[in-house]
């Protein structure tokens, strides 16, 4: 079995700290803005009116963020990673001071979706700088480093959206964005200097907006089919038969195109295959967890908010910590082994949630998303960084950005699919009793399990030794 690794990426220099840090404030900022707004929602309504449209404020960044990845990815591979991140921070930074400034909740709309377009540019190059920046035997904790910005902020976002609201002005949690935008790219200025063979290529304009109006049209339809429109509505079945006809073309497009903005040949590897399958499944059952843990622990359980949010911190717990454990594992036993322990913990944890009763404690519930969380760590970081450690330089962003493209996917198929599943098993949606409240939410936790098994079987193709870790490193 190949051990040894690679030499840090040519072309980089020695301040990895500093990068490092710089890299783990980026993904703060967009990991914070995905959750920030979720408990000043009503203070924003009553400033700027409204209500009815509050839940595109989420929409609409996720949308933005999704479909702009793998052009993104594309761009870095061909005039390389910096300035595209540095574009990313300048842009979310716009949106924030924009969000700041807004007068009306349709201008607020606007601005998070310039947010979100630069939240596309940061969250794949984050991961790419540090498959770029680090070997295969460090890589590991450095994933379980991001991992574990993602899970403090999923925790810290709500608490310090609340803060914001109640002390000082929900103005500021945009604001609060400006000077910490400025840190982290004053950061990557100063410490991170690449050497990137800059390409030539005309860049695929055509193949980037039927991308982006077809892969949006498809997010777009299943975030907010069944809520603000039927899902028979023509307005939904224009937006799946348009986006289907589209991405159509697209590939059409792709395949006489001398430098596609998504090279098809990704959808020829196994590895890139399994990798984003495992990532499109980790989307949607995390989405489930964080959407559904909480509503189970207060309408069921009738705990207090901050109660129902702990429970859900289990996974926020187990995921970082098992992604820094898992370089051990996989170095030493391959990316398919890590890849079946991560899955088959998450199948025992998803498994775990349907043993969920009214008279189980809230720790029970913690207990099932820390393990959840474990599996996730062993197997979303390591698949991750194996799609990494097969590509060659030059590559290496449009296979990042397929995976994080897979997971924001995920998410969306996840706000449909347990939408729809919860909606079935109660009668009365307005006013649910604590009883159908549990049978919608376990049916929401059996499809869990059903994906989590699903991932079991996508991490078996996952390949068994370390070789690709030859390919590391820059041109």
């Amino acid at each position: 079995m190949a051990t040894e690794t690679a030499s840090p990426a040519v072309g980089f220099r020695s301040e990895r700290g500093a990068i490092l840090a710089s890299l783990m404030l980026s993904t703060g900022l967009i990991a914070l803005d995905s959750t920030i707004i979720a408990t000043a929602v009503l203070t924003i309504t009553d400033t700027l009116g409204g209500f009815a449209m509050f839940p595109w404020l989420f929409s609409i960044y996720l949308l933005a963020q999704a479909v702009t990845v793998p052009i993104y990815g594309k761009l870095a591979d061909m005039i390389g990673r910096k300035p595209v991140i540095l574009f990313g921070i300048a842009t979310f930074a716009v949106g924030s001071l924009l969000c700041g400034l807004a007068t009306s909740m349709v201008a607020l709309i606007a601005f998070r979706a310039i947010q979100g377009i630069g939240a596309g540019a940061i969250q794949p190059m984050t991961m790419v700088i540090a498959g770029d920046l680090y070997t295969l035997a460090e890589r590991a904790k450095v994933q379980g480093y991001l991992a574990g910005v993602w899970a403090s902020s999923a925790v810290l976002g709500p608490l310090l959206g609340g803060l914001f609201a109640d002390h000082l002005s929900w103005r500021w949690i945009f604001l609060i964005n400006l000077p910490l935008c400025a840190v982290a790219a004053a950061m990557l200025v100063r410490n991170f200097s690449e050497s990137a063979v800059r390409g030539t290529a005309r860049i695929d304009y055509l193949g980037a907006i039927l991308l982006t109006v077809g892969a949006g049209a498809l997010i777009l339809a299943l975030l907010e089919g069944g809520q603000a429109w039927e899902w028979t509505s023509p307005v939904s079945l224009a937006l799946f038969v348009g986006s289907v006809a589209v991405l159509i073309v697209f590939a059409f497009v792709e395949l006489r195109t001398a430098n596609p903005i998504l090279p098809l040949w990704i959808f020829t590897r196994r590895i890139v295959i399994a990798s984003s399958t495992v990532s499109l499944l980790v989307g949607a059952v995390v989405l489930g967890l964080t959407s559904y843990v909480p509503t189970f622990a207060q309408g069921v359980l009738g705990t207090s908010a901050l109660v129902a949010g702990l429970t859900v911190g289990g996974l926020t717990l187990g995921w970082p910590l098992a992604a820094t454990l898992s370089g051990r594992l996989y170095l030493r036993w391959g990316f398919r082994i890590s890849g079946l322990a991560g899955s088959s913990l998450a199948v025992l944890g998803c498994a775990s949630t349907l043993l969920v009763g009214p008279a189980s404690s809230p720790w029970q519930i913690a207990a099932s998303c820390f393990l959840i969380g474990a599996g996730m760590g062993l197997v979303a970081s390591p698949t991750l960084i194996a799609a990494q450690a097969s590509a060659e330089w030059h590559e290496r962003g449009v296979v990042t950005s397929a995976n994080m493209f897979a997971r924001s996917l995920g998410s969306a198929l996840g706000v449909a699919l347990f939408g729809a599943i919860v909606n079935a098993g109660i009668t009365d949606p307005d006013h649910p009793s604590a009883g159908e409240l549990a049978h919608g939410i376990h049916l929401v936790f059996l499809a869990m399990l059903i994906m989590a098994v699903v991932m079991l079987v996508a991490a078996a193709t996952m390949p068994g030794r370390t070789h690709a870790a030859s390919t590391v490193g820059a041109p």
